[in-house]
């Protein structure tokens, strides 16, 4: 079983859990995530990791309440625990592999938008202690939707906070922010990273391309599985078909076919809404599914 030690809300419909998982703790890295399971017979619910602690043996999670999976998974309180956790999957961020000597010449901008906000905190805090200059653009609707803005502050060399209807920041979308920094303040970056809703990745990856400016998104919002079975994560990236869940989830946005990606995701709309998830169960001498 796996307790949660912790948990906040963080806005309306967003909270944080910290939750015990020693193994996955000690392994994880930042780009990674894992897979969350209420009870015995419920549903797989795939989650970026936002923060691990080896010596604590705890991971940290951030859910939305979009669906019925969802909202089962924010019902839950402090010292109750999730049937199952699994973890860490998924690649993790590239520069996790860079020698000190390449990383030492990078300076990042991070662009995050909405509950996006949380996988990109991991990647900020791991870049920061080993002295990467890192900035970090925040987006949301409202102020009231904003997330990590303490944290986030405290690992980045500037942080930059957007709101579409002006209450707080920049009055405007993230990808303005981004242009209004190589434009006009002229910053300049070695790499971003977007992560948070598909649209915005996409034209995140449109502006960034404009700039000159290499761009790596996070397609973690595909996921059903986690696995590469189902095939849900199907996505194209330079013209060959690739699975988000065990090749990425992170992959160069110049590549991704954001409009098919965007279709994809909607086909489990409607089944992320219902209470009772749809369960296929395989046939294992014949090796197929039945319904």
């Amino acid at each position: 079983m796996f307790r949660i030690v912790k948990k906040e809300k963080l806005n309306p419909v967003v909270y944080r859990m910290e939750v015990e998982a020693p193994r996955i703790a000690a392994s994880a890295h930042p780009g990674q995530f894992l897979i969350v399971r209420t009870e015995e017979k419920g549903e797989r619910v795939p989650l970026t990791i936002s923060d691990y602690d080896p010596l604590k043996g705890t991971v940290t999670i951030v859910t939305q309440e979009i669906g019925a999976s969802t909202e089962d998974i924010c019902s839950f309180e402090e010292g109750q625990a999730f049937a199952d956790v699994v973890g860490p999957l998924g690649m993790p961020s590239d520069f996790v592999d860079m020698e000190e000597d390449e990383l030492a010449g990078q300076r990042y901008v991070f662009i995050a938008g909405g509950v996006g906000t949380a996988p990109v905190y991991p990647q900020v805090k791991w870049l920061h202690s080993r002295g990467v200059a890192v900035d970090v653009i925040i987006g949301a609707k409202t102020s009231e939707l904003l997330i990590y803005r303490e944290e986030m502050a405290g690992y980045c060399d500037n942080l930059y906070v957007c709101t579409d209807d002006g209450s707080e920041g920049f009055h405007g979308m993230v990808t303005g922010m981004l242009e209004n920094l190589v434009l006009e303040q002229g910053k300049r970056y070695t790499r971003a990273v977007a992560i948070g809703p598909m649209v915005m990745m996409k034209f995140a990856s449109l502006t960034a391309r404009r700039l000159g400016l290499p761009i790596v998104v996070s397609l973690n919002t595909l996921m059903v599985d986690g696995t590469g079975m189902c095939g849900a994560c199907r996505v194209t990236v330079g013209g060959k078909v690739r699975f988000a869940c065990v090749e990425g989830p992170e992959f160069d946005g110049y590549e991704v076919d954001f409009d098919e990606a965007m279709r994809r995701q909607g086909m489990y709309r409607q089944e992320e809404k219902t209470a009772e998830p749809h369960v296929c169960r395989i046939d294992l001498r014949s090796g197929t599914a039945q319904e």
